[in-house]
């Protein structure tokens, strides 16, 4: 994984003069390539036409460990940003050109393959809603607490704390943008019921409660840039991971059961650990602002479970049961997949201490 300098220098002085800040509602910059693929992608979403390259299918299948593999990620994390905020100096017709979705498309096909490998599935595998809505809450409920969220919140000094913000910026920067695909590819009961999450997620009506933008300005408030560009460069690979397979299971419609199963799981298991976190800021007497943001998510998805999976997932089971089974994959996948990059990060924090300059 990539040194953590950058976040350090920028910590530092302002990003303007790191030039890697981007307006938070704009495209951000590139990233900078770690390995073959993700040289390949930008370098090919910046040559120019007729001279466009992108990974083939020999390059993506080299890859022995695509979960964990940081170039892999990242080269599949820059083609997605491009139906998100976009990116600065690239071409927005690219979003849909034929040989950039075809590399997407490999790099997609491989990392599915080695995401249901590693997922463990019930058998039997659930088949009616009831079945569905029991199955994810024995999947979501734990007699433990959560071990990141307990350590940030009795044992973290403050630069953990923020090494821990710098990691999660890459999902909260971005804060249910991706389950926006899913909107169109569902109906009845099931739609009302996503929209009902959204519309929390994105401020309830009020644009200063957005949750992307509460995160960003307690990364403000900690003098701590707010663009993404700041954090891709040095996210781990688990962590793109996590993004990744919500992106992908929202942008494909015939993922649309994974993607709600992925959803519920993210909700049913928030609550407690937005908590813990929110202790731990207040303990370290960080900025009312990131209080705020965890606060915020304590009630927030405690509702949301319940919505997310009798509303979502049994809805959308009721009226095609055959998406029963994705349902549960997606939910597999969110816990295990964070789990991973969870331990990762805490192992990282207790091993380095002081990763951020003061």
């Amino acid at each position: 994984m990539s040194s953590r300098h950058t976040l350090r220098r920028q910590l530092s002085r302002s990003a303007d003069s790191e030039g890697k800040q981007a307006p938070p509602n704009g495209p951000m910059t590139l990233p900078t390539p770690c390995g073959t693929l993700s040289e390949s992608v930008v370098s090919g979403l910046t040559a120019s036409a007729g001279r466009r390259s992108f990974p083939t299918d020999s390059d993506v299948r080299a890859v022995t460990d695509p979960v964990h593999d940081r170039d892999f990620q990242l080269a599949l994390w820059v083609l997605y940003e491009l139906h998100h905020r976009g990116l600065a100096g690239v071409d927005d017709t690219l979003e849909w050109d034929p040989d950039l979705l075809g590399a997407r498309r490999r790099l997609e096909t491989v990392f599915e393959t080695a995401v249901r490998d590693l997922v463990e599935l019930p058998d039997p595998m659930p088949t009616t809603s009831s079945e569905v809505a029991t199955e994810l809450r024995r999947m979501t409920i734990s007699g433990t607490e959560p071990e990141l969220p307990a350590f940030l919140a009795r044992e973290a000094s403050h630069d953990q704390f923020l090494d821990y913000l710098a990691e999660r910026a890459v999902y909260h920067l971005r804060e249910s943008d991706a389950q926006c695909f899913l909107l169109p590819r569902i109906g009845g009961g099931a739609k009302t019921a996503l929209a009902e999450i959204l519309y929390d997620e994105f401020g309830a009506g009020r644009p200063d409660r957005l949750h992307a933008d509460i995160f960003a300005r307690a990364l403000a408030d900690l003098g701590m840039p707010t663009g993404l560009a700041s954090y891709v460069d040095d996210a781990d690979a688990l962590t793109l991971a996590s993004v990744n397979v919500t992106t992908l299971f929202n942008l494909h419609r015939r993922l649309r059961g994974a993607a709600a199963g992925h959803l519920a799981a993210f909700e049913a298991t928030s609550s407690i650990p937005c908590r813990l976190i929110a202790d731990g800021a207040e303990r370290l007497a960080l900025p009312a602002s990131v209080v705020d943001y965890y606060v915020e998510h304590v009630e927030a998805d405690s509702v949301h479970e319940q919505v997310a999976i009798t509303g979502l997932c049994g809805n959308l089971v009721d009226a095609e049961p055959d998406l029963a089974a994705d349902v549960i994959l997606g939910a597999a996948a969110c816990l295990t997949i964070d789990t991973l990059a969870a331990d990762r990060l805490l192992a990282r924090l207790r091993e380095q201490p002081d990763r951020i300059a003061s």
